[in-house]
């Protein structure tokens, strides 16, 4: 998910051209919530970002960056999130879509939870896209079917109401995680969501084309897209300067935000439900994407590179009693954070950073709870630059990573060899940079690295990218916010 709602609107939105997207339920709790617009992703790809965010650690730690890969067998025997909630007395329930699936979690690591996991199933049936990439569904098949997000969200509310009264009383607190897959490919949805877009409204991405002097390894030709057999059928190449036909573009933009209103209609349904409970004052809210995603930005689609479009996502943290009047910052934040900051709104012991081989250590973090913002939403003592990556296989043997970083005006990555057996980057193998100005060029059109005016910058921000995060954190550790 983009943070395309208007709130997100600021300096830093890598796109210009936004759709008016229909939530009323997400900007509700926007206006109850630490609104995080600076928020940014570990890596643009589901299962890397989520177990990062899960674990609390980074992907060269994690040794994720595909869709296979389980933590636990290749990197350690790492404490997850809800795990710890867990391990401290929560109940943890989990439904839809939270770790990826599959070999990638051991089936949704079972270790997290303290009930089997829910897992829906793909729509069948009067629901199928026929190999398309995306559908709306007529209302009529609705009647006796339901979708898969429709369908995770009923068990969760059952859920709901049967912990509701040991919740209430305190018996027993719960962790209950809830994940949507859309507006993840293929694009299904009911088909009412149509009517808030119509054709007319919706907009073609101002730059479609890449940026100037970028790295062709930057690049990719968008597969998971032109896999479906609509956009197969258009013979696109996905090479840099190409586009897709403008009626194709804005169906499937339109597609898109008809799911993103989708989700929104059932989140709503979930937050009426704590109400009915009589839980929404004591129940701690975090809503986030697992990351970015281009809609036709410099001609690509889906994920899968660095560009601020795939990697700034949208994040906000709600607490009742501290932030129901709503407070934005735009301070850097990462994904890798939201871990030791749950842990510290809930009040439970805080995690510590971890040391540099943390292989044998359960629990510890690489990331930095951001509840002193909710105090100081504009601050110098905070981290001053954000970190995701990316990587390139070119061969089996040969194999590339591009590390990012976002500061507060700046995006720089090097494309730069990697040791795979010790993940780590060998700085000296670059294989291309870029250096974008988003005070100047938000949509990182114009990729700067080698103006000689900037040579001096391009060295300063080089450095600061090879010392990496442990550079960038401030020495605040603790829930300063709270008792």
């Amino acid at each position: 998910m983009r943070p395309d709602l208007d709130v997100f609107k600021g300096r830093d939105s890598p796109s210009p051209v936004r759709e008016k997207v229909h939530a009323p339920n997400l900007i509700s709790l926007t206006g109850r919530s630490l609104l995080l617009r600076r928020a940014y992703v570990q890596q643009a790809l589901c299962s890397p970002s989520r177990t990062s965010l899960l674990t609390g650690r980074r992907p060269d730690t994690t040794h994720v960056y595909d869709l296979d890969t389980y933590w636990r067998k290749v990197a350690g025997n790492f404490t997850t999130l809800p795990q710890y909630f867990k391990n401290h007395g929560y109940n943890t329930l989990g439904f839809g879509k939270i770790f990826h699936h599959g070999d990638a979690s051991g089936n949704n690591d079972p270790l997290s939870w303290s009930e089997p996991y829910y897992e829906t199933k793909p729509e069948v049936n009067g629901f199928a896209t026929d190999g398309n990439s995306w559908r709306a569904v007529p209302t009529n098949l609705l009647k006796s079917n339901s979708l898969q997000d429709t369908i995770t969200t009923n068990v969760a509310i059952q859920k709901l109401k049967s912990i509701a009264p040991k919740a209430r009383s305190g018996q027993e607190p719960f962790f209950l995680a809830l994940g949507y897959h859309k507006p993840h490919l293929p694009f299904v949805f009911p088909e009412k969501f149509l009517s808030y877009y119509p054709d007319d409204s919706i907009h073609l991405p101002p730059n479609q084309y890449p940026p100037l002097d970028m790295p062709s390894i930057a690049w990719t030709r968008y597969p998971e897209l032109r896999s479906y057999k609509d956009i197969a059928h258009l013979n696109a190449s996905g090479e840099p300067n190409t586009t897709l036909p403008a009626n194709v573009v804005k169906a499937l933009r339109r597609a898109y935000y008809s799911c993103i209103s989708y989700i929104d209609e059932e989140l709503g349904r979930v937050l009426t439900e704590l109400e009915q409970q009589g839980l929404a004052d004591d129940t701690i809210i975090s809503f986030f994407g697992d990351h970015g995603w281009q809609l036709g930005e410099h001609g690509l689609w889906s994920k899968h590179t660095n560009f601020d479009v795939a990697t700034h996502a949208p994040m906000m943290l709600h607490i009742p009693g501290l932030t129901d009047q709503g407070i934005v910052t735009e301070e850097l934040v990462e994904f890798v954070d939201l871990f030791p900051t749950l842990v510290d709104a809930a009040g439970l012991p805080t995690l510590q950073v971890c040391p540099e081989d943390s292989s044998k250590m359960d629990v510890c973090t690489e990331g930095q709870s951001f509840l002193p913002l909710i105090k100081q939403p504009k601050t110098d003592n905070w981290k001053n630059a954000a970190f995701s990556q990316f990587p390139r296989h070119q061969n089996l043997r040969h194999q590339i990573m591009g590390y990012s970083m976002t500061t507060g005006r700046y995006r720089y990555t090097e494309w730069v060899g990697f040791d795979g057996t010790h993940y780590k980057p060998h700085w000296s193998a670059l294989y291309g940079a870029e250096l974008y100005d988003h005070y100047q060029d938000p949509q990182e059109n114009v990729n700067l690295v080698h103006e000689p005016a900037h040579k001096g910058l391009v060295a300063r921000l080089s450095n600061r990218l090879h010392a990496g995060w442990r550079h960038e954190v401030t020495t605040h550790q603790g829930p300063s916010i709270i008792g």
